[in-house]
């Protein structure tokens, strides 16, 4: 089981609603290349919310993800497309459901 995520909050400036959910589809395959990164989740949870919550073994893997090629393009980003700087936090996880094998 996965024990560590990053949950990521994401306001997108208005007008830029369709380029913050483009940029989220688009980094899919940067985030397949992380071979520590479980599994990846990119949200809408509203018309100008979005998020992303990814899953790791071990600190490793969130670190490495926290310095890879996603987090660079979502800084990069950040002020063309963001209302805020983005929330990031990195919750334990305490239990999960998931498919079993």
């Amino acid at each position: 089981m996965d024990k560590l995520s990053i949950l990521v909050q994401l306001e997108a400036k208005p007008g830029k609603e369709h380029e913050v959910e483009q940029f989220l589809k688009l980094a899919l395959p940067l985030v397949h290349a992380e071979t520590g990164t479980t599994s990846w989740y990119a949200l809408k949870m509203g018309p100008s919310k979005f998020g992303i919550f990814d899953t790791f073994p071990d600190e490793n893997g969130r670190n490495a993800h926290l310095g890879g090629d996603v987090a660079k393009a979502l800084f990069a980003k950040a002020e063309d497309l963001f209302a805020k700087p983005p929330l990031i936090d990195q919750p334990e996880i305490l239990a999960v459901k998931a498919p079993r094998a």
